[in-house]
């Protein structure tokens, strides 16, 4: 399952390797549900999707090495954490218009959110 921070991660991601000129990202082994998922939102022009899991296979079997050894990051500053939320939803409004209307309220409520927490922090 992908949740839309995790999807507006993503994009903004891929926005930003676009806009310094290089790279792209791919989702790997991608399902029907988040297939599905990925076109309703207009990301799939975007993100390259690997619907049969066989895009980067070195990579993928490095990557899964490595997340056997993961370590916890620690605590997470709340404010930190809904900005990064906030980012998240923008760049998927960014990346398809029709994403305003979807998250409009997520985006209104994290704005005033993040404003709050930053003026208590002063």
């Amino acid at each position: 399952m992908m949740d839309s921070t995790f999807l507006g991660t993503l994009t903004g991601v891929a926005r930003d390797l676009r806009d310094c000129g290089g790279g792209t990202v791919t989702v790997l082994n991608v399902n029907a549900r988040n297939q599905q998922l990925l076109s309703s939102l207009g990301l799939d022009h975007i993100l390259d999707v690997d619907v049969d899991g066989s895009a980067w296979p070195e990579e993928r079997r490095q990557a899964a090495c490595e997340l056997e050894h993961c370590a916890s990051p620690g605590p997470i500053c709340k404010t930190e954490q809904a900005a990064h939320v906030l980012e998240a939803h923008q760049a998927l409004c960014e990346a398809n218009a029709a994403n305003s209307s979807r998250f409009r309220d997520v985006i209104d409520f994290l704005e005033k959110e993040v404003g709050r927490k930053l003026a208590t922090a002063q």
